[in-house]
């Protein structure tokens, strides 16, 4: 196992290298400057933008400015941040908390959600209570997250008042339960977006074994129809359901930014929409690396995974 594992891991490490250039590339291909957004645009001068570029070395030949990050990257010196003159590693570190947790229980929320309506759709096909699960789910799916995140703020934070309308506090000052419901509202909205996803391959999954010889066997030997669902199909379903709720988390992770912005909630996502907006090479590329290698570290633990579940499955 541990000599699979490592022949993974060695595997991604060009995905890795070319994850690097793109980055690279795509944050300085957009429009601005660093220089500028730094600086008093109201009264800035030549000299001063000039005398900013060669601080922040971004005034070098672009094939020189990715030779030092990729050396830097490669050292462990992943940079410091233009705007706070903090590494960027703590800045990610510092926000990572609220993230995490709206990520487990946007994860939680898709589970619960998405995989029984998937079961009892497949258990009901082409009937009424399909139609309306699978419609239910669709409507998840297409409804803007910031929409939802609106209507969530309004009729049950600032009517009901049950929960926090914005900001985040850290579970060191004031416990976890309390922590929690700062990232309630978030998780919810976020949560059934993925809820649709995870449905809908549920669904196609448990008709797929549904229609198996092995299960009319079980029927016929008389098992419940809770034993034949939930023991037999479901179990032979993980693995597809694994992949899609994997996928899911690495996408939450990436698209925080949304629920964290209106929920003004200091995380890694709303520390990007920031970086990005002024200009702060160092910090954005520190936070796509890391979701990279989040993702590349889901996918891995992912195959570990699918041998659990299926012992047919080898990794070779």
């Amino acid at each position: 196992m541990a000599k699979s594992i490592l022949k993974r891991i060695i595997t991604v490490i060009p995905t890795l290298f070319i994850a690097l250039i793109i980055v690279f590339c795509l944050v300085r291909v957009l429009p601005g400057n660093a220089a500028y957004a730094l600086l008093d645009q109201e009264n800035i001068t030549p000299e001063e933008v000039a005398a900013m570029e060669a601080k922040l070395g971004i005034d070098k030949p672009l094939w020189e400015q990715f030779a030092i990050y990729i050396k830097d990257v490669f050292t462990g010196n992943w940079g410091t941040s233009y705007v706070n003159n903090l590494d960027v590693i703590e800045n990610i570190k510092s926000r990572l908390e609220p993230t995490v947790m709206i990520t487990m229980l946007s994860t939680l929320i898709t589970i619960v959600l998405g995989i029984p309506m998937g079961v009892i759709a497949a258990t009901h096909r082409n009937s009424g209570l399909d139609y309306t699960l699978s419609t239910v789910a669709l409507a998840f799916r297409v409804v803007p997250v910031f929409w939802v995140c609106a209507l969530l703020v309004y009729y049950v934070s600032y009517k009901t008042g049950l929960f926090p309308v914005q900001g985040y506090k850290k579970i060191a000052d004031v416990g976890f339960f309390s922590s929690l419901r700062y990232v309630m509202l978030p998780s919810i909205a976020l949560g059934l977006s993925h809820v649709a996803a995870t449905a809908r391959y549920t669904r196609s999954s448990m008709l797929k074994v549904l229609g198996e010889d092995y299960m009319r066997t079980a029927k016929a030997k008389g098992l419940s129809p809770f034993k034949i669902r939930y023991k037999h199909a479901l179990r032979n379903c993980l693995t597809l359901i694994v992949t899609t709720i994997g996928t899911s988390i690495a996408v939450m992770l990436g698209g925080s930014v949304v629920v964290e912005k209106v929920f003004n909630i200091e995380g890694i996502g709303k520390l990007a929409y920031d970086s990005l907006m002024k200009r702060d090479y160092p910090q954005e590329q520190a936070i796509i690396l890391f979701s990279t290698l989040v993702f590349i570290g889901l996918n891995i633990l992912l195959d570990v995974i699918y041998q659990w579940i299926d012992p047919r499955i080898r990794l070779e």
